[in-house]
């Protein structure tokens, strides 16, 4: 959290309330398991993502002052997810299972560029998450 925030207020820039006390919990616990990227930056020192949200970034001056920071951002967006009834990804579960599904190589290469555009580290990730986003909206 903000220093001026001092984690008591479970509120973040931009919001206009606090998150309740048990979402605030549970997209901590969510985001425990995610694994953190950080790139440096010339200007902004480095730059924080998480391979689970790729479209979630903070930075900081120092490593530690971005890790910080990503985590308070991706804690915002779990839980803003979870407020609004979906479920946010879950990091570090181990994948054992497996589909295939077929493409033309103009369908291959749009989704190549759409999770390349979107941050995603390939597109197995990025259909992963666009289907299961679609499939929890229904």
């Amino acid at each position: 959290m903000s220093k001026k925030s001092n984690g008591s207020s479970r509120k973040s820039k931009g919001l206009d309330r606090p998150f309740a006390p048990d979402v605030w919990s549970d997209a901590t616990s969510i985001i425990g398991g995610y694994r953190l990227v950080l790139e440096k930056d010339a200007k902004l020192g480095y730059i924080g993502s998480a391979i689970e949200l790729p479209t979630v970034f903070a930075d900081g001056k120092t490593p530690d002052d971005c890790v910080r920071a990503i985590r308070e951002a991706l804690t915002v967006a779990v839980a803003a997810m979870l407020e609004r009834g979906m479920r946010p990804p879950r990091g570090r579960g181990k994948r054992s299972l497996q589909i295939n599904v077929r493409l033309t190589p103009d369908e291959k290469l749009a989704l190549e560029e759409a999770a390349t555009r979107l941050g995603f580290q390939g597109v197995s990730e990025f259909v992963r998450a666009a289907a299961l986003d679609r499939s929890h909206a229904a």
